[in-house]
């Protein structure tokens, strides 16, 4: 999918149409600022397959800590009873 690339003040005067390309059309736009990328407007599938992706990432990080024996993990409880001291 080619992504169309708009500068920030041509983002504000059509901010509506960008929208509805984005959400009903589908298409993903980049926003520069003198000639540089600053932020991008996705479909919101594209967004929560991004924060799926790194939501597994998170899961897989947790999981070799825990199961990583010379890791520094400290269980809840124990950090939690230490707190309290």
């Amino acid at each position: 999918m080619k992504v169309k690339t708009v500068s920030s003040a041509d983002a504000r005067k059509t901010f509506s149409d960008l929208l509805s390309e984005t959400g009903f059309g589908g298409r993903r736009i980049v926003v520069t600022r003198k000639g540089k990328a600053i932020a991008a407007m996705v479909p919101i599938e594209d967004l929560e397959a991004i924060q799926t992706f790194e939501d597994q990432k998170d899961v897989e990080e947790a999981e070799r800590i825990l199961s990583d024996k010379e890791s520094e993990f400290i269980p809840w409880e124990k950090a939690k009873e230490e707190l309290m001291r």
